[in-house]
């Protein structure tokens, strides 16, 4: 089974741009189910309530739960206060699977990851290409497992990426997803050093096209079960450790 690990959803409130206004699936699930790509984690765009965007996505996993997983976003300066609520809520309540956190909002910290090791949820970062402290998350809180969206960074930062690699390289729980990685030298050194374990296919959907974005996987010629590995089987593996909370 294909799953894309990191799909935009729901509405947002900014109105700067797409990021933060609204991210139709129309399109993108007609796109992806012609790349063969059974399943999708959705995250909310970028809003000034993170509540009520995990609770819209919420909305739109429990109208196709056989298609959609929803993961849950938190500010990690804006909701200090309510992180660990938010995430209660999100997995009880709402039947969410993950944390998502950006560096654009804020830095990760301990609340957060605590919140992620209390309900044993995958996190997944993007760093924004900040990828000096993130060591600490693997040394702080290594039974948690820490996805970074884009190798690391979005923009194009390939020595970030590169400080990504030797990241995911060194520690057990720390992976990167693909989504929107233009270099493609860096993806073949990533597969080459981490292995298929450590990478998870992720689109950046409905803004990128996923099937473009798995022909990237394709294109790393991987055997089959490192293929299955990235294109679906360790998201499983990460995200089914929480599935013990919903017997």
């Amino acid at each position: 089974m294909i799953l894309d690990f990191h799909v935009h959803a729901g509405q947002g409130d900014g109105m700067t741009g797409p990021w933060d206004t609204t991210a139709p699936l129309a399109a993108y699930a007609r796109r992806a189910s012609e790349a063969g790509i059974a399943r999708s984690v959705l995250l909310p765009v970028f809003q000034s309530d993170y509540a009520r965007g995990n609770r819209d996505v919420a909305a739109l996993v429990r109208a196709d739960p056989r298609r959609w997983i929803g993961f849950a976003m938190v500010h990690a300066e804006r909701d200090r206060a309510r992180v660990h609520a938010m995430i209660e809520e999100a997995v009880l309540r709402l039947g969410l699977r993950g944390i998502k956190v950006h560096r654009h909002d804020a830095r990760i910290h301990r609340e957060v990851c605590d919140a992620a090791r209390r309900w044993k949820l995958p996190v997944l970062y993007d760093p924004g290409g900040e990828t000096g402290a993130l060591s600490l998350l693997a040394e702080t809180h290594p039974d948690v497992a820490f996805v970074f969206a884009h190798l690391g960074s979005f923009a194009d930062d390939w020595s970030a990426q590169r400080q990504v690699i030797d990241l995911i390289v060194r520690h057990p729980n720390l992976f990167a997803d693909t989504a929107g990685v233009r270099r493609f030298d860096l993806l073949e050194e990533a597969l080459a050093r981490a292995g298929p374990g450590k990478l998870l296919f992720g689109s950046d959907g409905p803004w990128l096209h996923p099937g473009l974005e798995l022909a990237k996987i394709r294109a790393l010629r991987p055997s089959p079960e490192a293929f299955e590995k990235i294109a679906g089987g360790n998201a499983m593996r990460l995200i089914g450790r929480a599935q013990w909370l919903r017997r």
